[in-house]
């Protein structure tokens, strides 16, 4: 036979295996439950009790799993190489799956709860957006310190005697490797749809494993520093806190999976698309796939957010509330007046690098941006006006020409306005601040903006010789936001004014808490607070030193330190402020 005809059959030969090999691998759907000992798990309940006798609740479960490999009945070893899981208790992340499995009996499951080294230093500006590992999913990142946290436990506790406080453990860095191994009975087979597999991770093991952990001022926090010895005894605790439950059987005959309707997409064939400019130590963002952002989208947009026929009397715009020169919120004002002249009850929230934020108002009653957009117009209280109304005042304006330019036709509605304004807004960002010209080392920081950044991302944990601020556990990153919801210890019976995410979910849990907003141009959006009640930048830093007041949902990375706060000297409190302006992008300077 000659060379090319032999070329051909061994490749037929090798794409009919690699087909043989793809049908017979198949998918492993893992279902992860959380407990404590035999109760199922509810965050925020404080009604859980230790080894030590002390009750306590757990506020955030949050844990990367990798290197998953499965054993055979042979004694072999399959890895499963390249497969990351991020699940999180209170963001409903419970399930995932494995993927490429082959077909066949296997007896163990291995993992690793957190990263290996070479993962662990990737730099996380590079993940895709929406992967397990990109930090605006997981808010696991270190941030500057770079990393990963492999296990976030935070709760409440008190005790008999009347003590209360809170407990932060975040198990991390590559020295703290934490390997699992499960025995199980696991059949895969590629019919009938993935293979069901349950675990259970059961909290009342990390807290009284190997090691019996009390809660008290001395255990109240870990960061995994190789001089603490409770995380070794966390890490010893939580490589035994798993377990695999028998095997989910497969219906017979299971439903048909229905493919998911494909998203509308309005955009005008011939739009330019927009260029989204962003840091290069931000996270990838996840734009909406069917909102594509368009030079002509984006300026609909803008157009409608400085035009007045969106309010019931043609008087306010939404730039009457959110103005660029004040960071897009409404300059000095503790609360914005309607265009009726009705009084709001919260302070305008600023606008910049919501493209990173995952649900929107100070309660999160909005999902996305497309939703938040309208209700401004709707509210009773602040433009008051119907959806029908303004498209008929657009409509007459002569916007037609504009929703062809961005839609591909003249026609108005209600949802094109909504994304016209999404477009707009998700442009709006903020990244060009002296402090990230001292990052890209363009510039150089004071000596007491030097200090101010290390008591920033320095945590007060006085047992280790740390005094710094603490501040970085809700305004860490580039984006300086979790954009999570914490409750800051304005007042003592936690919802005295303003329940909060509490109205959004009715959960008790969330009295009091708010969304955490950015410190991106943190100097220009005074007042502050969720109802403006602290009128400068030093009212609201010295807030954290001593007006901190304790309640059933406090945060834990609060509720951890002395009452009223972390006890930082007046000089560190204006170093702190000197960081903070800094913080301050040259755009949105006046």
């Amino acid at each position: 036979m000659s060379p090319r005809p032999l070329l051909r059959t061994l490749g037929s030969l090798v794409a009919a295996l690699a087909c043989a090999v793809a049908s017979r691998a198949a998918t492993v759907r893992v279902e992860v439950g959380h407990v404590f000992g035999d109760r199922t798990l509810h965050l925020g309940e404080l009604n859980y009790t230790n080894a030590a006798g002390d009750v306590l609740s757990v506020t955030r479960l949050d844990y990367l799993l990798s290197d998953f490999a499965l054993v055979t009945a042979g004694g072999g070893t399959v890895a499963l190489t390249n497969q990351v899981a991020y699940l999180s208790a209170g963001g409903g992340r419970t399930q995932f799956e494995l993927r490429d499995v082959p077909a066949g009996r296997f007896t163990g499951l291995r993992f690793r709860v957190g990263v290996s080294p070479a993962v662990n230093r990737v730099d996380p500006a590079t993940i895709a957006p929406g992967h397990p590992l990109n930090p605006a999913v997981n808010g696991l990142h270190w941030s500057w310190q770079g990393g990963y946290v492999f296990l976030a436990l935070e709760g409440g506790w008190h005790q008999a005697g009347g003590s209360v406080g809170g407990y932060s453990y975040h198990l991390a860095t590559d020295a703290l490797e934490l390997p699992v191994e499960l025995p199980l009975a696991l059949q895969v087979t590629s019919a009938n749809g993935p293979t069901e597999q349950r675990l259970t991770l059961d909290i009342a093991k990390i807290f009284s494993g190997v090691h019996s952990i009390a809660l008290t001022n001395a255990t109240a926090s870990t960061h995994s520093r190789t001089n603490d010895p409770l995380a070794g005894q966390l890490r010893d605790n939580a490589i035994r806190a798993f377990r695999a439950e028998s095997p989910v059987v497969p219906a017979a005959a299971p439903a048909p999976v229905l493919a998911a309707a494909p998203r509308h997409v309005e955009m005008a064939t011939n739009a330019t698309p927009y260029r989204f400019r962003l840091s290069r130590f931000f996270p990838q963002p996840s734009l909406p796939a069917d909102n594509p952002l368009t030079e002509q989208g984006v300026a609909l947009g803008r157009r409608l957010f400085h035009d007045p026929a969106l309010s019931v009397n043609g008087t306010q715009s939404c730039a009457s509330c959110h103005q660029a020169d004040a960071a897009f919120t409404d300059a000095g004002k503790r609360f914005s007046t309607g265009a009726e002249g009705a009084i709001g009850t919260r302070n305008a929230m600023p606008l910049a690098n919501l493209a990173w934020a995952g649900r929107f108002f100070w309660d999160g009653r909005a999902g996305s941006l497309r939703e938040q957009v309208l209700q401004p117009v709707t509210n009773p209280a602040e433009m008051h006006e119907s959806l029908t109304n303004v498209v008929r005042k657009l409509e007459r304006a002569g916007y037609a020409p504009d929703f062809a330019a961005a839609f591909g036709t003249a026609e108005i509605t209600a949802d094109r306005m909504a994304r016209a304004l999404e477009q707009f807004v998700l442009t709006l960002t903020a990244y060009d601040s002296k402090f990230d010209r001292v990052l890209g080392v363009r510039a150089t920081f004071t000596a007491e903006e030097q200090r101010g950044y290390e008591l920033f991302h320095t945590e007060y944990d006085p047992r280790h010789g740390q005094y710094g601020a603490d501040c970085f556990h809700c305004h860490g990153g580039p984006l300086f936001s979790d954009f999570a919801f914490h409750n800051n210890g304005l007042d003592a019976d936690g919802s005295a004014q303003d329940p909060g995410r509490f109205l959004v979910t009715t959960n008790r849990a969330d009295l009091a808490k708010f969304k955490t907003p950015s410190l991106r141009n943190v100097a220009l959006t005074a007042p502050y607070m969720h109802d403006g009640r602290l009128a400068t930048l030093e009212e609201a830093v010295a807030h954290y030193c001593s007006g901190v007041r304790r309640s059933p949902t406090l945060d834990p990375n609060l509720g951890k330190h002395p009452d009223g706060g972390v006890p930082l000297s007046a000089e560190d409190q204006h170093a702190l402020v000197a960081f903070l302006r800094t913080l301050t992008d040259s755009a949105a300077t006046p």
